[in-house]
């Protein structure tokens, strides 16, 4: 089975990645997984909220969200904390640090295969990317940095949609016109927009944004950094 509502929403900090969490509907049934030690969300909101201090019970709140009809979103934030947080709490500390290695790399496959594949929810994860120079091919790529036999593959690999959450200058945008992007009056003013990139340019080759084929258009390449219109393009290119 696969979730066809999933979604990475990826970014550097600031960019905007928890914000466009803003618009989800009807919030009481978003279940809002913060591994962020408790970080506030940047803007007021009634998401069933929990506090994760061991990325383990993850697999709990999956669960239990399966049994609660009432919860149509779930949102890890953020996938890169999450993996630090195993990291902190069940490698660093273990009298084996290799198999404590090796449990790192099957939390997440775990976490991916037999609850996020099967869940009948939206999931969204939201992560940090940096530029890393890729040695084997001398260019600096940007993407969510992870540890371990994980890194091979890289985590985007265990998305079909990918998203990246950014700060656009207006007159970048001037190319891209669509019902999806919408610029205000104070967008104008500040002369940049929060958006989401949804395809590569040729300025970002090296940056791992990806969708399954036909999902944007080319006009639809930047578009408002609002998580409800990605879930409703997926809902509507699956159904």
């Amino acid at each position: 089975m696969i979730n066809d509502n999933l979604v990475l929403i990826c970014g550097t900090s600031g960019g905007g990645k928890s914000a466009s969490l803003r618009n989800l509907p009807n919030p009481e049934g978003v279940m809002y997984l913060n591994c962020e030690s408790g970080k506030k969300l940047p803007f007021p909101n009634k998401f069933k909220a929990l506090t994760i201090t061991d990325p383990i019970d993850i697999y709990q709140a999956f669960t239990e969200a399966e049994g609660m009809p009432g919860i149509h979103t779930i949102v890890i934030d953020s996938l890169t904390f999450m993996m630090d947080m195993f990291e902190s709490i069940h490698v660093l500390g273990a009298d084996d640090t290799m198999a404590g290695w090796q449990n790192y790399q099957q939390f997440f496959k775990n976490l991916m295969q037999q609850y996020v594949s099967i869940s009948t929810k939206n999931v969204i994860f939201t992560a940090h990317v940096l530029n890393v120079l890729n040695e084997s091919e001398m260019v600096v790529e940007t993407k969510v940095p992870i540890k371990g036999a994980l890194k091979n593959n890289g985590i985007e690999a265990y998305f079909s949609t990918v998203v990246t959450a950014r700060k656009i200058s207006i007159t970048q945008l001037k190319d891209y016109s669509s019902k999806l992007l919408t610029i205000s009056e104070e967008d104008e003013l500040l002369g940049y927009k929060y958006v989401y990139q949804t395809k590569i340019t040729k300025d970002t080759v090296n940056h791992r944004i990806r969708s399954s084929m036909g999902m944007w258009s080319i006009s639809e390449t930047f578009i408002n950094n609002d998580a409800e219109l990605l879930l409703k393009r997926l809902h509507k290119y699956h159904s």
